[in-house]
């Protein structure tokens, strides 16, 4: 499908770079430290901030459907949920499913993934896969290969590995190197289960943060929405209390354990509990990260030691943010701020210049584009995102996006199914409130509702304001650019009855 001409040193592509795609779960900007905010001075990102020195961060990188299956569908794929099928948590991608790494192999790529692969069924067009069964665990992980697969999330058939998994993943993330053909390039995907919820960390990082309190987001005392305008309750950070005291009281019946239980918040008012249900949150979080960023170390290290690391494209990403307390919240899943924005860096040396921000809107469905321009292929036609190469060195084309569509599928009521659009400065959403029969959705619907933020005005979305006079215009205009962005990728929603009376309702 438009694979382009086999690899081979030419005028246009003499060396073909090696490319190392490291992808962490959730792990959100704001625990990055290089893209500011109040955890900045607390986060541990000596090796993050090292690749951002060495190479060009994106300011505004955002996710298509911000939950953990269908972004990974999505950065394979280069194509929205409605293409690849993967919308919840439970689909895998189709069998013979175009993907990056099959066309990468099939043009003289070596390509592996090792980590984190959670889309159900046996990872295809790639040379090698060892990968964790579902989310997998933080402690001793079991790993899934050619030799011992079967479909799903079972870790019956498995080979266990002693250790920490995010330490484990780079380890044999860099056995695999070590056997690679170094007559050819190669493409690793390195895909962390960190920083998922249960936010486990290694002995290492017991004491961090001990005794010390972090800073809350001015939203977390967010307890009712009516306050701001949302038209949902949300996930908010008593929920996850409500998960810790199951796993202390039934620690075999419960689906994780979390590190540091019990964690006694009896005797406290409502600010008081939320409060302390941010700090633990939030230093669990940081601790895992930690081990992140260490591993990044080693990775970099690696590709020095082995006199690579000029021809080799390293990627560091998380496949959506995550709330660590904004709105009362934690989760993702919203096409608010925290959970939409992909924290991203890419370094290069032969072509990007260090130090360097982008401020272009890319997608996570730009990703597979970009990977094939680097291996000197012609963009698959099954792509629908855009290289942002030229955006790398400095060279945006005039005719690049000003807007990005966003769409999320697993519906709840106090999380319900939405799509939206987002510019430069304004925010335009329909939580239209239905399950359409996906997997793992409720079947409680909601009524459809409108939430409209002015990010220049109120960056932190404090303030839904949709329906006021002075931005009926600018609503009217995104809500015709929503119509155009749904066009443009085919995500019309033509097959749903309930649906085409939704949208002339709300679109008259």
């Amino acid at each position: 499908m438009g694979c382009g001409p086999k690899l081979g040193k030419n005028q246009n592509n003499p060396e073909p770079p090696n490319i190392l795609f490291i992808l962490s779960d959730d792990h959100t900007s704001q625990g990055w430290g290089i893209y500011g905010g109040i955890l900045e001075d607390y986060v541990q990102n000596g090796n993050i901030d090292r690749l951002a020195s060495e190479g060009m961060v994106l300011n505004n990188a955002f996710c298509t459907n911000s939950i953990c299956s269908p972004s990974r569908a999505s950065i394979l794929t280069g194509q929205y949920s409605h293409l690849n099928q993967v919308y919840t948590l439970s689909e895998p991608l189709p069998r013979n499913h175009p993907n990056i790494a099959r066309t990468l192999s099939n043009n003289g790529y070596q390509s592996a993934v090792i980590g984190k692969w959670h889309l159900v069924g046996k990872p295809e067009g790639f040379d090698y896969y060892n990968v964790l069964p579902g989310q997998g665990r933080y402690w001793n992980p079991i790993f899934k290969s050619e030799e011992n697969w079967s479909d799903g999330y079972d870790s019956s058939t498995g080979t266990e590995h002693e250790g920490f998994s995010t330490d484990v993943v780079t380890d044999l993330t860099i056995d695999h190197l070590n056997k690679r053909d170094k007559n050819k390039p190669f493409l690793m995907f390195c895909n962390f289960k960190a920083t998922h919820e249960p936010f486990d960390y290694p002995e290492r990082y017991k004491d961090l943060y001990k005794d010390i309190d972090i800073p809350e987001p001015e939203s977390l005392l967010d307890f009712d929405q009516n306050n701001t305008g949302r038209t949902f309750h949300g996930q908010t950070l008593e929920r996850l209390a409500i998960r810790w005291e199951k796993a202390t009281k039934h620690p075999d019946e419960f689906w994780t354990d979390y590190p540091g239980l019990p964690y006694p918040l009896e005797g406290l008012d409502s600010i008081q509990r939320r409060k302390k249900i941010y700090q633990k949150l939030v230093k669990d979080f940081m601790r895992c990260g930690a081990a992140v960023n260490d591993n990044i170390g080693k990775l970099l290290d690696y590709l020095e030691e082995q006199g690579i690391a000029d021809n080799t494209i390293v990627v560091y990403t998380a496949d959506q943010g995550y709330f660590l307390g904004e709105h009362g919240f934690f989760d993702k899943r919203l096409i608010y701020e925290e959970s939409l924005r992909m924290p991203f860096v890419i370094r290069y040396p032969k072509e990007i210049k260090g130090g360097q921000r982008l401020d272009d809107i890319i997608l996570n469905i730009d990703f597979a584009a970009l990977l094939a321009d680097y291996a000197g292929i012609e963009k698959p036609a099954y792509i629908q995102g855009v290289s942002f190469r030229e955006n790398l060195k400095g060279n945006t084309p005039s005719n690049w996006r000003k807007q990005m569509y966003y769409r999320y599928w697993l519906h709840h009521p106090d999380r319900p199914a939405h799509f939206g659009v987002r510019n430069e400065r304004y925010k335009l959403a329909l939580f239209y409130g239905q399950d359409l029969g996906m997997k793992g959705t409720s079947k409680e619907t909601t009524e459809p509702a409108w939430e409209f933020y002015d990010l220049q005005k109120d960056p932190k979305e404090q303030h839904n304001a949709y329906g006021e006079l002075e931005y009926g215009t600018i609503i009217k205009e995104m809500k015709l650019a929503m119509l155009q962005e749904r066009e443009k990728y085919g995500d019309t929603d033509g097959n749903y009855d309930v649906m085409k009376s939704i949208l002339a309702r709300e679109f008259q």
